[in-house]
């Protein structure tokens, strides 16, 4: 358990906040402090480490030579968002990356999970990434997702500790409870770099986003590698927003891409260059072209719910959440098992610039 007066030094210092939400009360880190991880949460009857940070490798075979001293397992990085799913009390929920309560993520456990799971193991976490493009968070979504959502089981942690269960055990697990997992490339060393090589070109040309490496061994170093083609997918469907994030946002993936190509040896060519330009240019088009049409820059949502309380939950999570970004144009409809929302998310700050610029205002460089 965490120590009580580190708890009370950084609620003081608003690093931890009480919160409550459908029907829970509990404490949630918001940053990191001191060995505690952002998004960890504490419960009236168990404590939920948060999902501890990546490192992530630019130049492949100079990356893992560095960074790998045991042989490694080589898994897929799915495109989508992290929750970890547990049992407290009698109830199942998912928590979001930052510690929140995801309403849609728990509405849905019971059509991707087999919960007895957690009957039989309360002390474990199953940490999951959910994809799909019908999910109220990110537009991205793996393209053999082509409607709703999927779970993806590519860790099991235990509460006492936030320790992993090893890829022995965590496959096994899999198998046993019929849970579905991220796909598993193999145990591999820093001499297969051929063969890593060979797994991350396939993953570009199919669209997928990348590969994350787990050496072999308690408490074993990660890191992830994410492939030419969702850098650029990145860049693309985010240039419509891009100022509400940190310009290495895209410096560090046109960076990526750069050092795959040199460490490849990929030649520089037209179709890159034309690439590269698109995604930036395509994006902010769109915008603009969304603005004279709308007179706003958003992005339409929509998502399937079990519950109509749970979708309604969503959209209060995320009006209280979401920063710099309005949430507009509700609707709730039943479509036969399931509750159907759909909604826009605002971008302000681009909304409030092309409005200011296309209108003829001065900004002062």
């Amino acid at each position: 358990m965490i120590d009580a007066q580190i708890i009370r030094e950084a609620i003081r210092k608003k690093k931890a906040r009480k919160e409550e939400f459908l029907g829970f009360e509990y404490l949630r880190f918001s940053d990191d402090f001191h060995h505690i991880v952002r998004g960890t949460a504490i419960f009236h009857d168990c404590s939920v480490p948060g999902y501890p940070h990546i490192g992530r490798i630019f130049m492949l075979e100079k990356g893992i030579r560095e960074q790998f001293e045991v042989p490694f397992w080589v898994e897929e990085k799915v495109d989508g968002y992290n929750v970890r799913v547990f049992k407290t009390g009698e109830r199942v929920i998912a928590l979001s990356r930052g510690g929140y309560i995801c309403p849609f993520s728990t509405d849905r456990l019971q059509d991707f999970l087999n919960l007895s799971f957690f009957d039989e193991n309360p002390d474990l976490i199953l940490c999951c990434e959910v994809a799909g493009p019908e999910n109220p968070y990110i537009e991205e979504s793996p393209p053999y997702v082509n409607s709703d959502v999927r779970f993806f089981v590519f860790d099991i942690m235990r509460k006492e500790g936030g320790e992993f269960l090893s890829q022995e055990e965590k496959l096994s697990i899999l198998s046993d409870y019929a849970l579905p997992g991220v796909e598993v490339f193999g145990r591999l060393r820093a001499q297969d770099i051929q063969k890593v090589r060979e797994i991350v070109m396939k993953l570009d040309e199919e669209g997928r986003e990348g590969i994350v490496l787990k050496e072999d061994r308690k408490g074993g170093r990660r890191a992830k590698f994410i492939t030419e083609k969702a850098n650029l997918s990145d860049i693309k469907i985010t240039a419509g927003n891009m100022l509400q994030l940190p310009a290495e946002y895209y410096t560090n993936r046109i960076l990526r891409i750069v050092l795959f190509m040199e460490e490849e040896g990929i030649e520089r060519s037209r179709r890159l260059y034309t690439e590269l330009g698109r995604a930036f240019i395509d994006g902010l088009f769109e915008a603009i072209e969304q603005y004279k049409r709308e007179g706003k820059v958003s992005r339409k949502f929509t998502c399937r719910f079990r519950t109509r309380e749970m979708a309604l939950a969503q959209i209060e999570l995320l009006k209280r959440t979401s920063k710099h970004i309005q949430i507009l144009d509700e609707s709730l409809e039943k479509e036969g098992d399931f509750w159907v929302l759909s909604f826009s998310k605002v971008y302000m700050n681009m909304t409030g610039l092309l409005g200011h610029l296309l209108g003829g205002g001065l900004v002062f460089d």
